[in-house]
């Protein structure tokens, strides 16, 4: 008897700078500083001008923001 997978992965979604910085209202520079010191999820590089986020990453961001947890 063949075993049925259950955990069906997610699909993963990629959020550009643009599209980030419309759910979290703060400046470009801002927002980089905080992927700098870690504060803020780490980017994927998709090419050379070109890098995106995990849009689950931002909303995790986002809800710890939401509740006022700095980690």
């Amino acid at each position: 008897m063949k075993q049925v997978a259950t955990d069906i992965p997610q699909t993963i979604v990629l959020e550009r700078q643009c599209q980030v910085l419309k759910r979290i209202p703060i400046s470009r520079s801002t927002w980089w500083r905080w992927v700098k010191e870690g504060r803020a999820p780490k980017p994927i590089k998709l090419g050379k001008n070109i890098t995106a986020w995990r849009s689950n990453e931002i909303d995790d961001f986002i809800q710890n923001l939401v509740d006022g947890d700095d980690s």
